[in-house]
């Protein structure tokens, strides 16, 4: 029997980028996403026993991409309830090696304890504190150590301001080949959520901070491009990805 997995894979890249390419699915997508998210549907999702607050979409495209690129530290900003940190640490933990550090400003008790209570604590560090403070990103360092693989995940305070200087500050963590994912970046597309209001919206939101950092950094807009060729956009995240480092970095 032939072996056909290659030309699957790339059967599914075609179809991939045809959909996403499609009008009429981009328009009924984001029709669906509206009309959802009154309902408050990526709230509905749990990663091994604890609330994850991503679409479904993006929870399938990040194990990808740690299952492809094997990173050995996870930085993680926003903890929330712990259902991401613990889904990064699940990925890390069928790799067979590497830490989930995560950092959020506020991390209520209730929740620490979700996480450290969890099976998977172990490849967890919770750091409470500011993400874009100074002793927050020492602390970063350490943390790292000699890794020699290490993703971003930047899904902490959605305002432009706080986003872009998140970017600016986290880039030098991401080594060659791994990625910085931001997430959120639909909000752009979506009206105000007046049901769950928030200080960032149309206008003011990670997508915004994303395209005046690719704006000021061309090489790296170049290399998100070609990241999306090889792969649709998850939902939450239209042009939200970034491949990494410089070859530099």
């Amino acid at each position: 029997m032939t072996d056909d997995r290659d030309e699957f894979q790339a059967q599914s890249r075609s179809k991939a980028l045809a959909m996403g390419a499609d009008p009429e699915i981009q328009r009924l997508d984001r029709e669906l996403t509206i009309v959802s998210d009154e309902h408050d549907y990526s709230y509905m999702w749990n990663w091994l026993g604890l609330p994850i607050i991503q679409m479904p979409a993006d929870i399938v495209v990040t194990q990808e991409i740690i299952w492809q690129n094997r990173p050995q530290v996870i930085i993680e900003t926003g903890v929330a309830r712990g259902g991401s940190v613990v889904l990064h640490a699940s990925m890390l933990q069928l790799i067979g090696e590497g830490q989930v550090v995560a950092v959020d400003i506020d991390i209520r008790p209730h929740n620490r304890a979700a996480v450290e209570e969890h099976p998977l604590a172990h490849r967890v560090t919770l750091i409470e504190g500011s993400s874009v403070e100074a002793d927050v990103l020492d602390q970063l360092e350490a943390a790292i150590g000699d890794a020699e693989r290490v993703m971003v995940v930047l899904d902490s305070n959605h305002t432009h301001e706080h986003v872009l200087a998140e970017i600016e500050l986290y880039t030098r963590f991401v080594t060659p080949g791994q990625f910085m994912i931001v997430a959120d970046t639909l909000v752009e597309d979506l009206p105000y959520q007046e049901h769950r209001p928030r200080p960032w919206g149309p206008g003011d939101n990670p997508k915004t901070a994303v395209d005046q950092y690719l704006k000021e950094n061309p090489a790296a807009a170049q290399k998100l491009e070609a990241a999306l060729r090889e792969k649709f956009v998850p939902e939450e995240m239209p042009r939200g990805e970034a491949d990494g480092a410089d070859d530099d970095a």
